[in-house]
């Protein structure tokens, strides 16, 4: 441990306590489909079912009853660009304290509202978190305002690590956590408690592989920050770590995972269908890295971090989900322009159980509309053998089918 610790048992304790005035008791879900899949036994920790949807309100509350009476009346302020400024002005809104959140000019609408519905006072600036958090520290030198930052704080950090708490008083035996990073304050919350209250826990963080931040300053040995970030992980989408949290972070957590896009795309389809839940891509971290760990009978713990995903990224995900997974696909297939074709084609696909959602009929893909004409299908399968199986009887009946990349 460090010999400057700050991260307290006590400290854990305390915020334990005082968080669970505000939080929701989000109990630990077993799941048959990725203990089957990993071996393991697989525990779910949903904050996605937290208040305000992620678990950054546990944070920012512990962090407000550190505060003293003086610093809280001076208002309080943070940059976020959704999760973390629910979190302070759910917090805020308790203590009955003034809140004012900066965030990027691109920040969802929705986001936006539920933060002002909170009685938070919304400063939009800048395109990216860092150019809200310039924005945000200006404010607070010219007004006083007090600094909530989002995760480069121990008492924030703290408050986050109440999960681990959590975890083991109600898995005691539990032997992996998993947990999102993103600047590292959830992570080196888990991290640092539970190794405080047993060493054998291995804590394994996960980074998208287009934002891998911490991973990249583990390896350097300080805190490093990447030219840029690339992940449709946007709660976990950060440049530079923080720097004050790095020394706990670097000495408790045992390894980190990173995760590419695709594997939470297909994620956030198996979360909605095995477990009925809307989980946002950066809180899919934690499950989506499963496959990537080399252990077997193990009792793991994932955190998925929240929940607030807008509707139009929902839809596109559980689009690119089904791609992906085959279970739609568009062949294109050529055949003559004569009565009776169409329904030959149809007739086969019926046979195999596929279910044809949309049709194009292109007659000019050739100028011999006898000889050529494209049919397009976008049909529904139930994996990837059964639209192998289609495809099989399209070539064995003439066909030669054509596998077209592109969106429903």
């Amino acid at each position: 441990m460090l010999e400057d610790e700050k991260m307290t048992l006590d400290k854990f304790e305390n915020a334990y306590e005082d968080v669970k005035k505000v939080t929701l008791e989000t109990k630990l879900i077993y799941s048959d489909y990725w203990s089957n899949m990993t071996g393991n036994k697989v525990y779910l920790k949903p904050e996605n079912l937290q208040r305000t949807g992620a678990y950054k309100v546990r944070g920012a509350y512990y962090k407000i009853t550190t505060l003293s009476e003086e610093e809280r009346k001076k208002g309080l302020i943070t940059a976020s660009a959704g999760n973390h400024a629910q979190g302070v002005a759910y917090a805020a809104k308790c203590y009955g304290v003034k809140a004012t959140i900066v965030m990027p000019t691109s920040t969802p609408l929705i986001k936006v509202n539920r933060t002002k519905a909170l009685g938070a006072e919304v400063v939009l600036h800048g395109n990216v978190y860092d150019e809200a958090y310039e924005k945000a520290v200006e404010l607070a030198n010219e007004h006083g305002y007090t600094m909530v930052h989002p995760f480069n704080d121990l008492d924030v950090a703290t408050g986050q690590g109440t999960i681990a708490m959590e975890i083991i008083k109600e898995l005691p035996t539990v032997d992996y956590i998993l947990v999102p990073i993103g600047g590292g304050g959830l992570a080196t919350g888990v991290s640092t408690l539970a190794k405080l209250l047993n060493p054998k826990i291995k804590v394994i963080g996960v980074e998208p592989a287009g934002a891998n931040c911490m991973q990249e300053s583990i390896k350097a040995g300080h805190v490093v920050t990447l030219p840029s970030v690339n992940t449709i992980a946007d709660g976990t989408a950060v440049k530079t770590p923080g720097e004050k949290i790095f020394p706990y972070l670097s000495a408790n957590i045992d390894d980190i995972i990173t995760v590419p896009d695709e594997d939470l795309v297909v994620s956030f389809l198996d979360m909605v269908e095995n477990h009925k839940m809307v989980v946002e891509n950066s809180g899919l971290l934690s499950v989506a890295a499963l496959k990537q760990l080399d252990c077997k009978d193990k009792k793991i713990a994932c955190v998925l971090s929240g929940g607030n995903m807008d509707i139009i990224t929902m839809s596109s995900v559980v689009q690119q989900g089904l791609i992906m997974r085959d279970r739609i696909f568009t062949v294109s297939v050529l055949l003559p322009d004569k009565p009776g074709e169409l329904s030959r084609v149809s007739g086969i696909i019926a046979e195999e159980n596929g279910n044809v959602i949309k049709l194009e009929h292109n007659q000019f893909v050739s100028i011999n509309r006898s000889a050529a004409v494209e049919l397009r299908i976008t049909l529904e399968a139930f994996g990837s053998e059964h639209k192998e199986q289609i495809m099989d009887a399209l070539n064995k009946n003439g066909y030669k089918p054509r596998i077209v990349r592109t969106n429903i």
